[in-house]
């Protein structure tokens, strides 16, 4: 489907010298997109034919303008015939990049980076959360840490950016940084989201992830059996650790996430009108409302809690995340568990959990807060526990057809 391309010439009048003359200006339009320029070129607004776009008459003047104008117009036809043919993918700025002979070594990659990342910042809470913002804004900080030691440069041209520097920094995220592949896989894909924005905008004129192929690493998501999950609960530990297991297991039976019962308060936990205890409240990550039925054990430590106080109006122990992760660290192994700990681990156990034991997807997925179910489904493993269950439900209904099924010998 062949794009709308229109070539238009007018005054800016807006511009007007002490003598009267205005400047002429060409506009593109691509699909409703249009894109300007300043011809360098003075007319009298009493010389110009604003319905045809040009001068009128035949002085020498109203001539060489207007010659200027069919050259400008041939050469824009030519160069948008040009891109949309080599590249299926044409817009206006890029042709009128193009047409000026706008080098696109001007423009920076961590410039165009900075343009994007503040376009982001202005959208939180609009079409974006703090934490989308937040992935841009330390990929921009990895950028420049490469940058200085793989090129000893503070900036580099967009240019310049090719297969090979992709290559490159996706090996100093996983040798230098340490990266696992899915945070790997999550920097490159925002890398690419804003070099595709350059070259729509034309400040380059080939998309560099064009041929690269992100691996992303898709592994099944980590959660405790009832059984561990009942040994960290009985476990007898110092007190120190047994805050930071009694807040970990408040966790595994309401799937809230690390940032969010750090932030829970007293306001939060609503009566409904059947008497039931609620946790109510947005998830800090992706704004969405949340709304968890208390059960019993989450309902036990916070009566142990209390007449205890704790800063901001927090109801839990909840160190800081350094903290919490050492202490994990340490109670998975004075328990015995295997697994590594983390407050990612509690949240797939609540979705795992409550999924073997019945509750609908659907469900799970307003708990957790997801924007899509099919994020849940991505949480939630089916276990062997469920598919035992459900195997057994299935052979009762079927045993007047297996008492009906003779095997001939």
């Amino acid at each position: 489907m062949r794009s709308t391309f229109k070539v238009l010439f007018f005054l800016k009048r807006d511009k007007q010298k002490k003598d009267g003359s205005v400047p002429v200006y060409c506009r593109i339009t691509i699909d409703g997109k249009e894109a300007r320029f300043g011809m360098k070129k003075y007319i009298d607004p009493k010389l110009w034919n604003i319905k045809e776009g040009k001068a009128i008459g035949k002085s020498a003047e109203s001539s060489e303008i207007n010659a200027l104008l069919e050259k400008t117009k041939a050469g824009i036809h030519k160069i948008y015939r040009d891109v949309q043919e080599r590249e299926n993918a044409v817009s206006a700025e890029k042709v009128k990049n193009i047409f000026l002979g706008i080098d696109s070594k001007q423009y920076m990659l961590l410039k165009a980076f900075d343009e994007h990342v503040e376009e982001k910042f202005n959208l939180i809470g609009k079409r974006i959360v703090k934490a989308t913002y937040r992935r841009y804004y330390y990929l921009r900080i990895r950028l420049s840490e490469f940058l200085l030691e793989k090129h000893h440069l503070s900036d580099i041209p967009l240019r310049d950016i090719n297969y090979q520097f992709i290559r490159d920094f996706e090996m100093h995220l996983l040798i230098v940084r340490g990266n696992k592949q899915s945070t790997i896989a999550q920097n490159l894909i925002l890398l690419k989201l804003v070099l595709e924005l350059a070259y729509k905008n034309g400040w380059i004129f080939k998309n560099p992830f064009i041929n690269y192929k992100i691996e992303d690493e898709k592994s099944e998501r980590g959660y405790l059996t009832q059984i561990e999950v009942e040994t960290l609960m009985n476990w007898e530990l110092d007190k120190k650790l047994e805050q930071t297991r009694d807040v970990f297991i408040f966790c595994c039976f309401t799937g809230l996430s690390y940032i969010d019962v750090f932030k829970l308060t007293r306001e939060q936990i609503q009566l409904s009108i059947d008497g039931q205890l609620w946790i109510m409240g947005k998830r800090e990550k992706t704004d969405m409302d949340y709304f968890i039925p208390m059960m019993e054990i989450p309902k036990k430590i916070l009566e142990k809690y209390k007449n205890q106080t704790f800063k901001n109006g927090k109801i839990l122990p909840v160190k800081t995340s350094v903290m919490v992760n050492r202490h994990l660290k340490e109670i998975a192994k004075v328990c015995g568990i295997e697994k590594h700990l983390t407050f990612h681990l509690s949240r797939h156990t609540f979705a795992t959990l409550t999924m073997s034991k019945g509750v609908s997807l659907e469900s799970v997925s307003k708990m957790l807060g997801h924007k899509n179910i099919r994020t849940t489904q991505i949480y939630a493993k089916m276990t062997t526990e469920k598919v035992g269950r459900d195997m057994a439900i299935f052979a009762e209904s079927i045993k007047e057809t297996e008492r009906k099924f003779v095997v001939n010998f």
